[in-house]
């Protein structure tokens, strides 16, 4: 492993390993015998079948772990979200996609399961995603979504809505 802080290429020491993101992830810390300094590498499995993307225009791209969370961050950019509620939230997203589709999810269905898990978390942070996600052109798209939210919040009962959404 090349250490990032002095560049050396040595052996380094393995201090800790445990799993993380419900036993799908291995998280090491590390110890550089050069420079002493210690770090943390995640060591994940590698899908030999990469999941494909539908995306709206009908084209296909590769999964990408990053560009989803990036999407989640930039929703919730001034949030009282903590990193960890958001690597969650996508770990419950990346949990579901992975047991529902072998080889290809349309991005629809990705958003939808992003945007359920916002809304639950955070109303803002959810108008956020949901303004650029369903591409509202006007005001009055993103009033009414906000409104729907309102409307919504004082008929729900924590759970409900999920036993009409299967």
């Amino acid at each position: 492993m090349l250490c990032p802080y002095c560049k050396q290429q040595q052996r380094d020491q393995v201090i800790d390993s445990r799993l993380t993101e419900g036993g799908t992830v291995i998280r090491r810390r590390r110890e550089c015998p050069a420079c002493k300094r210690r770090y943390t590498t995640y060591e994940r499995i590698e899908e030999t079948a990469r999941l494909q993307v539908i995306k709206k225009d009908g084209s296909r791209v590769p999964y990408e772990r990053e560009k989803l969370l990036g999407g989640v961050q930039r929703a919730c950019w001034k949030r009282p979200i903590s990193a960890a509620a958001l690597q969650e939230l996508i770990v419950e997203v990346e949990d579901e996609v992975f047991k529902r589709f072998d080889r290809e999810v349309p991005s629809v269905y990705l958003g939808n399961a992003v945007a359920a898990r916002l809304r639950r978390i955070d109303k803002i942070a959810y108008l956020r995603f949901a303004s650029l996600y369903h591409e509202f052109q006007v005001v009055d798209d993103f009033i009414q979504e906000a409104q729907d939210i309102l409307d919504r919040d004082k008929t729900d009962v924590d759970g409900q809505q999920d036993l009409f959404n299967e």
